[in-house]
């Protein structure tokens, strides 16, 4: 096999983060392949990479004999001695295959075809088994492109897409924005795994608000409950286990700097942060707040 051929391999497996070797028993499958066409028999052929050649070797071994009956697996004696002198009768002895003069380019092409589809499919299963553990998680990506209002996220190692109605409304995006997202979901498709990303998901809000507010990444504060029109306003019941520290204090900061902080990455969204309370009316009216509650009358359901 050229050196080219093996650097090319070697760019592949770098690029699509798939192991080299693997890049290689995919290729020799398609040498293998080719192989079965034109010979009957082809359990006695192996390979072997030479790493410091960079050389792919296709090898058939093949039994010493006085008389050649099947040429797949037999060779003469004089035919044997020509490639090693001290062959004797009955011994195995290797053949390297010139597998592009023994097959052709037609074979050769082809089993490069094979290598490439199985690298795409490798590279598929990878981006859908590191993805699908991270639904859930917020990532950050760069736009890649705005196709038909759907935006194409480069996460890095793999892409998002996030649907129109996973978008904050009003909210524009040009190509190389740097976004922070949520991954809603994973889904396998024909043309591969598609990460699907959200900014209107409430559980959006609520990792934005681990990560500015220390508090709710330790478990100290609880974020109850979140009610939200995405790009407009957003309303977050807040507890407390700890009687010390005020929850709602906390989660606004000093001088509002951790809350201005998720306002700016929702666009401006305004953010109306409530203290939580067992007590259904007073609970109701911090969460209306600022209107001014006149009467509330509370329905206990009874449940079955």
């Amino acid at each position: 096999m050229s050196f080219d051929m093996i650097e090319a391999m070697t760019v592949i497996a770098r690029e699509k983060n798939i192991e080299f070797d693997t890049v290689l028993e995919t290729l020799q499958a398609g040498l293998l392949a080719a192989a079965r066409k034109k010979y009957t028999f082809t359990e006695n052929i192996t390979f072997r990479f030479d790493r410091k050649t960079n050389e792919l070797l296709m090898i058939a071994t093949k039994r010493v004999v006085s008389e050649v009956e099947d040429s797949d697996v037999e060779v003469s004696l004089a035919e044997a001695k020509e490639i090693d002198p001290e062959a004797e009768l009955d011994d195995e002895l290797e053949l390297y295959i010139d597998y592009e003069v023994e097959f052709g380019r037609n074979a050769i092409a082809a089993a490069k075809q094979i290598l490439i589809q199985k690298v795409r499919e490798a590279e598929r299963d990878r981006i859908y088994d590191e993805y699908i553990d991270k639904v859930g998680t917020l990532v950050s990506g760069v736009v890649q492109q705005v196709d038909k209002g759907n935006v194409i996220v480069n996460l890095g190692r793999g892409e998002g897409i996030m649907p129109i109605k996973e978008q904050i409304p009003r909210e524009k995006f040009r190509q190389g924005d740097r976004i922070r997202t949520y991954i809603l979901d994973v889904q396998k498709a024909t043309r591969g795994p598609q990460v699907i990303l959200s900014r209107v998901n409430n559980e959006f809000l609520q990792r934005l608000f681990a990560i500015e507010v220390p508090e709710i990444y330790e478990r100290v504060i609880e974020i109850k409950a979140i009610a939200r029109e995405p790009g407009e306003r957003a309303k977050v019941a807040v507890f407390s286990s700890d009687d010390r520290i005020d929850p709602v204090g906390a989660c606004v900061g000093i001088k509002g700097v951790r809350v201005q902080s998720i306002v700016r990455e929702l666009n401006n969204e305004r953010i109306d942060i409530v203290p939580d309370s067992s007590n259904e009316e007073v609970f109701v009216t911090r969460a209306l707040a600022p209107a001014k509650v006149a009467n509330i009358d509370v329905d206990y359901l009874e449940q079955k």
